[in-house]
């Protein structure tokens, strides 16, 4: 994991809906993942691999919300930390010290890497090849991951490769009355927060702002196109 050093989150609306107003909104320091969750790691933590395309350092696939999350829940208590989700509800403790998904706004706040652009490296989709897995570029498929260029905080694949999972319920609105500091999303909602784009993915989803949802799915009942999403999880930095 890396240190992602707390600071202000600029959310220019000019980037996405024209009618909110430009906010910033403050993210304390937090861990994240360099890496997406790979296959190998999952194996390790959950002894399972749904993955359609089964190689040890792709990053895992076929993995809902809620799958994200025992994830997480189990190996906080491998590391003899507390778990952050409360899996009779699935509510998150953003005060435990084990690990959890990333908030959305901490998502965009590592994906910005402290620029106030469509990506951490510019305004031009054309470089996007050279720091993602995309449509263009993929074969059709997931890659390993840490193959491309890291953004300034180090992360790699945080464009690209799979949908990452955010913890927060979508709301399309939701930033334009968001509280400023360390925004954790509405209390309830349909589908979860998923950021970065995948695979298959066009330059436009593959922005710091571009914002997608899916269904968490409580059940192990089957939603198709899971190989498009995966995850990196975070920690409290104190």
């Amino acid at each position: 994991m890396v240190l992602i050093a707390g600071g202000w989150l600029p959310r220019n609306f000019s980037k996405g809906d024209v009618n909110l107003k430009p906010r910033k909104f403050w993210i304390d320091s937090f861990y994240m993942d360099k890496y997406l969750v790979t296959q190998q790691h999952f194996q390790m933590i959950m002894g399972t691999n749904p993955s359609r395309w089964q190689q040890d350092n792709n990053p895992v696939e076929r993995i809902t919300w809620v799958g994200a999350a025992k994830y997480c829940n189990k190996r906080s208590l491998m590391e003899g930390l507390q778990p952050a989700y409360k899996e009779a509800t699935w509510e998150c403790n953003f005060e435990a010290n084990g690990y959890r998904l990333p908030t959305e706004a901490e998502w965009e706040y590592a994906a910005c890497g402290g620029k106030d652009m469509f990506y951490f490296f510019g305004n031009d989709p054309k470089r996007l090849r050279f720091f993602a897995w995309i449509k263009e570029n993929s074969g059709g498929r997931t890659r390993p991951v840490g193959q491309k260029l890291p953004n300034p905080f180090g992360l790699y694949d945080i464009y690209g490769n799979v949908w990452e999972w955010c913890n927060d319920f979508y709301l399309e609105n939701y930033y334009q009355d968001a509280p400023e500091k360390n925004p954790t999303g509405p209390k309830t909602g349909k589908d979860k927060v998923v950021r970065g784009g995948c695979w298959d993915s066009n330059p436009e989803e593959c922005t710091s702002f571009f914002r997608g949802k899916a269904e968490p799915a409580y059940t192990d009942i089957c939603i198709a196109a899971y190989d498009i999403y995966g995850f990196r999880i975070v920690r409290k930095a104190k």
